[in-house]
C-alpha cells in the first residue's frame, strides 16, 4: 500500500509518499516534503492503552446518566435487551475496525482507511469523512462535562429542593469540569499513562461496590418487571419497534467511541498489535459492565414514576436516594460513577486532539499550518487541543438557550461516529467482493469471519444512525425537536463547500507512514 516506509524520530524532517487509495491516485502524489516535524513520542504500553480504551467509553457511568432515554421510551425491557443489541453491534464494529487498525494504526484512522479502500474519489471521500469524524468527536467530548456538571446540579437540588436549576449554571459547571483535563493534557502528559491505569482500576472496582450497595439496601423488583415490562405511549410514539429503537439512545451512547484509542496510535508502543487488542477488550469489558449495572439498577429501582419525573433531572439520582434513604450515601454513589467518567474526559480530549492534529497535518483544516504545530516543550499538538477546547466551550452555550438543542448535539456526536464507521466498512466489504487480494493483512485478522462480521457491523451502524436523530417525544415542537439530523447536514454541507473552495487544492489524502515501535 505504500511506496516507501519511513521511520519517524522526534525532531526529524519528514519525506513520505502518498498512499494509494482505491483505483485513483491523488493529484500531486509522489515524493512530498512536509512542512512539519513529527514530535509525538510513543510512551503508552498495552496496559495503559487498554485502560485508556476501557475508561474512555465509561460505559456503566454513562448508562446511569442516560437512563432517562430508555425509561421514557421502552422501559426496563428496552433497556436490558437494548444493551445486548448495543453490545453485539459495537463489538462487531470494534472487531472490524481493529482489523484495519492492525494495518494502518494512525491518528487519522477512519479517513485514512477510507482513502486506502475507496473504490472511487478517494480524496473527496476521505476529506468529507475527516470533517464528519472530527466534528463528531468534538461533540462527543461534551458529553462527560455535560453529564457531570448537570448531575452536580441535580445533587444540589436533592440537598436543597428550593435551589433553582438554571441552565447557565450548568454551563459554568461544564467549564469547571473540563478545566483540569485540559491542564493535565498540557502539563502532565507523561503522567497520563499512570492516570489511565488508576482510572481503569476505579472503573472496574467501583462497579461491584455500587451494585452491592443497591442489592443490599434496595427492595427487589420481580423478574417480570426487569425482563418483560415494555412501556410505550409515554412519549407519544405508539409503534413498539420505533419506541424500542428510540429508547436505544440511552444504551448506544455508553458504548460509542470504540475508535477512541486508535487516535492515540502514534503514541502507543507496538501499535499494530496493541491498538486492536485494546479496542476489542475495551469494548468487551465495557459491554459486560454496562449490562451488569443496568440489570442491577432495574432490579433495585423503586417507584418508576418518581424516577422518571425526578426534579434532579436524572432518574439515577432518585433511584440511588430511594435505595439508600440517605442523601450523603446517594452523593457517594454518584461520585463513584462521576469520577471515572471525569477521567474519561482526559482520554476524550487527548484522542480528539490527536485526530484534529492528524487532519490538520494532512491539510484538512483551514489554517492547517497553524494547528499542525506540536509544542517542542510539551510534545503535544497544543494548538489543536485549544481548538477542541474552544469548540467544547462554544457548544456548551447551546445549553443556555435550549436543553433540547444540547441533547441533539449529544445524539449528533453518536450518529456522526457511526456514519464515520460506516464509510470504511462499506468500502472494505466492496473490496472483499471486487478485489480481495488487494486487502492488506495486518497483525490481527478476522479470517473467514471477516465478511460476516463486517456485514453485521454495517447493519448495526446503519440501524443506530437511522434512529438516533428521531425526536424522543410526539408531537414535535421547536422545544423538543431533535436537531441532530439538521446539524449534521450543515456539517456535511460545510465539508462539501470547503472541498470546492479549498480542500480540492490542498488535500492529497493521508500521506504518512509511521513506525510502530
Amino acid at each position: 500500500m505504500y511506496d516507501e516506509e519511513v521511520e519517524m524520530k522526534s525532531g526529524s524532517a519528514i519525506r513520505s509518499v502518498a498512499v494509494t487509495g482505491g483505483t485513483a491516485q491523488a493529484p500531486g502524489s509522489g515524493s512530498v516534503e512536509y512542512r512539519q516535524r513529527q514530535q509525538l513520542e510513543r510512551y503508552l504500553n498495552f496496559f495503559s492503552s487498554l485502560a485508556f480504551s476501557a475508561t474512555l467509553l465509561a460505559s456503566w457511568e454513562s448508562a446511569g446518566g442516560s437512563l432517562l432515554a430508555g425509561l421514557y421510551n421502552g422501559g426496563p425491557a428496552a433497556i436490558v435487551y437494548g444493551i445486548i443489541v448495543s453490545a453485539a453491534g459495537n463489538l462487531a464494529i470494534a472487531s472490524s475496525l481493529a482489523e484495519l487498525a492492525s494495518v494502518h494504526p494512525t491518528a487519522g484512522a477512519q479517513y485514512h482507511w477510507s482513502y486506502v479502500l475507496a473504490p472511487c474519489c478517494p480524496r473527496f471521500l476521505s476529506f468529507f469523512q475527516g470533517w464528519v469524524t472530527v466534528f463528531s468527536w468534538a461533540a462527543l467530548v461534551c458529553i462527560a462535562p455535560y453529564f457531570i456538571g448537570t448531575q452536580i446540579q441535580g445533587m444540589v437540588v436533592l440537598a436543597h429542593p428550593e435551589y433553582e436549576q438554571e441552565r447557565w449554571r450548568g454551563t459554568l459547571l461544564m467549564w469547571a469540569v473540563v478545566l483540569l483535563p485540559i491542564i493535565i493534557n498540557i502539563f502532565a502528559r507523561r503522567v497520563l499513562s499512570i492516570i489511565e491505569v488508576a482510572a481503569g482500576i476505579m472503573h472496574v472496582v467501583f462497579l461491584p461496590v455500587t451494585i452491592a450497595t443497591f442489592v443490599i439496601l434496595a427492595p427487589r423488583n420481580p423478574n417480570a418487571f426487569v425482563w418483560d415490562t415494555f412501556i410505550s405511549g409515554l412519549s407519544g410514539w405508539s409503534n413498539p419497534g420505533v419506541v424500542f429503537s428510540i429508547g436505544l439512545l440511552g444504551v448506544i451512547t455508553p458504548l460509542s467511541g470504540v475508535d477512541g484509542v486508535i487516535h492515540m496510535a502514534e503514541e502507543i508502543k507496538n501499535a499494530k498489535t496493541v491498538v486492536p487488542r485494546s479496542m476489542i477488550w475495551g469494548t468487551v469489558i465495557n459491554s459486560i459492565m454496562a449490562f451488569a449495572y443496568l440489570v442491577a439498577i432495574l432490579y433495585c429501582m423503586g417507584n418508576y414514576e418518581e424516577a422518571l419525573t425526578s426534579p434532579t433531572g436524572y432518574p439515577i439520582i432518585q433511584i440511588a436516594y430511594q435505595a439508600t434513604g440517605s442523601k450523603p450515601a446517594t452523593f457517594v454513589l454518584m461520585a463513584m460513577g462521576m469520577l471515572p467518567g471525569w477521567v474519561a474526559l482526559f482520554n476524550g480530549l487527548a484522542s480528539v486532539t490527536r485526530l484534529t492534529w492528524a487532519f490538520a497535518r494532512d491539510n484538512g483544516l483551514p489554517f492547517s499550518d497553524f494547528f499542525v504545530r506540536v509544542s517542542p516543550r510539551y510534545k503535544i499538538p497544543i494548538r489543536a487541543l485549544f481548538l477542541v477546547a474552544s469548540v467544547v466551550i462554544v457548544i456548551s452555550f447551546i445549553q443556555i438557550g435550549s436543553t433540547a438543542a444540547f441533547n441533539a448535539i449529544l445524539s449528533l456526536s453518536t450518529m456522526g461516529l457511526y456514519i464515520s464507521y460506516l464509510m470504511p466498512l462499506i468500502f472494505l466489504v466492496l473490496k472483499r467482493f471486487t478485489n480481495p487480494q488487494a486487502i492488506p493483512r495486518g497483525t490481527f485478522s478476522l479470517g473467514k469471519w471477516g465478511l460476516p462480521i463486517n456485514l453485521v457491523a454495517i447493519v448495526f451502524a446503519t440501524y443506530f444512525a437511522v434512529f438516533l436523530p428521531f425526536p424522543a417525544t410526539l408531537p414535535v415542537t421547536a422545544e423538543n425537536m431533535n436537531y441532530a439530523g439538521p446539524v449534521l447536514g450543515v456539517v456535511m454541507l460545510f465539508a462539501c463547500v470547503d472541498w470546492v473552495f479549498r480542500g480540492r487544492h490542498k488535500w492529497n489524502g493521508p500521506t504518512m507512514k509511521y513506525s510502530q515501535e
